[in-house]
């Protein structure tokens, strides 16, 4: 059984035998093993038996198995089911699809189905362009993953992988007004899902990608990029990056520093970590140094993964060589997408003056912030319970909102900066410190910020298929 982690509330569903089953004694052996009722919703009840849910408040160190224990030894009592709020939030899925205009008559339904809605299907065939301003094709995303790289949780399979991308598609609605729909394909052959993807793509303005693994994501996102003409984003990938790239220029106001003089160190080089490096690179660090469990990435060796050899061929330029805590000292910059406790103490210490630590390996960072503290200037993670959580939901509602308003046939590398500058911005200078370089998601300055700054990249870099009057 499952833990119910990060929660500490329970939710039983108990029969009880009205014959040897008392509340009072149930009721009392929950007091006792550290439990408080919340709660108690009466389901069903006859002459034989009650059923009941009973919500329980998990006090101190009381597990839920603690409580489970305790409750199969009453006599009269059956445990049916035992959840918790978040998996209340789960059941039955956690979107719907809406009509946007209803149907009360005979009128009505010739205008949206047969026989008035022929027209509007030649309208389309004639200039296939119209989809966008006849279907909900301009404000639609696909969220697609085949459930190789879920979360922390690794190859979970396309149905477990499925809360994900539905919570993706509410924050998509909740934050930018965009409809999107979870995909989760049968499949880890990188062709079939290209295949598919492509087969699926009339439907919707752009694609988000999520939770494929590495190194197959790279080619999935570079041959649908090439072979469609809508936005296909790898939010692992370039999510992550954009909002690094975002919380990094602010923390660099604050210590003082300059992206073209500072030494990064960036552990982890999967999709995110490639991202991240591609990012730096173009908003013009120059010094950098990339780490995997190989050791420092360098042109001097070879490597089976296309994407080391870019980045060994693009950063490292001094081909410094060695475990992490090897080419670590001097560095002004660390950010970790890897594993729990690969950054050491004695390892910031060998930083250079007011070192800049971003560990966003989850849910444990590369180095328990409290330890990290006394030896870090700024410190980030991507956990919300730390300040400055570094988290991609800052990046695609927005990035899509833009994308989508101005038909951009891409996302590309100008589009992302934009909007890492324009999250940057929503932190102004006089609220800048330590404790603040990223705005909060809930933040409703960032996606407008965001969608103004991405159109204007896209116009400025010709993917613009439709110029927003405002923009004119």
């Amino acid at each position: 059984m499952i833990e119910l982690a990060a929660s500490t509330t329970i939710i039983m569903r108990l029969e009880l035998d009205t014959q040897s089953g008392s509340f009072a004694e149930l009721a009392g052996a929950i007091g006792q093993a550290g439990g408080d009722i919340m709660a108690v919703d009466l389901i069903h009840a006859d002459k034989v038996s009650t059923t009941r849910d009973i919500t329980v408040n998990l006090l101190g160190n009381v597990t839920e198995s603690g409580i489970i224990q305790v409750i199969k030894k009453l006599n009269g009592i059956k445990l049916i089911n035992v959840s918790d709020p978040t998996f209340l939030v789960h059941l039955g899925g956690k979107i719907e699809v809406q009509p946007r205009t209803k149907i009360k008559n005979r009128d009505d339904l010739s205008k949206v189905y047969t026989p008035g809605v022929a027209k509007v299907c030649m309208a389309i065939h004639e200039n296939p362009s119209r989809a966008y301003s006849l279907t909900i094709k301009r404000n639609t995303v696909a969220v697609i993953s085949d459930g190789t790289a879920v979360l922390g949780l690794g190859d979970i399979g396309p149905e477990a992988a499925m809360p994900v991308m539905e919570g993706k598609a509410m924050l998509f609605k909740q934050l930018a007004g965009v409809d999107a729909f979870p995909i989760c394909l049968a499949t880890k052959d990188t062709e079939e899902i290209i295949r598919t993807i492509k087969q699926l793509s009339p439907t919707f303005g752009g694609i988000n990608l999520e939770d494929i693994s590495s190194p197959r994501c790279f080619e999935i996102e570079r041959r649908l990029n090439e072979e469609l003409d809508i936005p296909v984003f790898h939010d692992d990938q370039h999510g992550t990056a954009v909002v690094v790239l975002a919380g990094l220029i602010n923390a660099i106001k604050v210590v003082n520093k300059s992206m073209d003089q500072v030494r990064v160190v960036v552990t982890g080089i999967g999709a995110a970590g490639v991202s991240i490096v591609k990012m730096l690179l173009a908003a013009g660090v120059r010094n950098l140094v990339a780490v995997d469990h190989m050791g420092a990435l360098c042109r001097k060796q070879q490597y089976d993964n296309p994407m080391w050899t870019w980045v060994s061929q693009n950063t490292n330029e001094e081909c410094a060589e060695g475990t992490l805590s090897d080419v670590i000292p001097g560095a002004d910059v660390f950010i970790g997408v890897s594993r729990q406790g690969v950054l050491k103490v004695e390892d910031l210490k060998t930083m250079a003056k007011d070192p800049i630590v971003f560990a966003m390996a989850n849910p444990e960072p590369e180095i328990d912030p409290e330890l990290a503290e006394p030896y870090v200037r700024v410190m980030a993670t991507g956990r919300s319970d730390f300040p400055n959580q570094i988290n991609n939901v800052l990046c695609f509602p927005g990035i899509f909102r833009g994308a989508l308003e101005c038909r951009a046939s891409v996302i590309n590398e100008e589009m992302k900066l934009a909007a890492s500058w324009a999250i940057a911005s929503v932190v102004s200078d006089d609220e800048l410190n330590e404790q603040y370089i990223i705005p909060s998601i809930f933040n409703d300055k960032v996606v407008p910020l965001m969608r103004k700054a991405v159109i204007q990249a896209a116009i400025d870099t010709n993917v613009a298929r439709r110029i927003p009057r405002e923009f004119r």
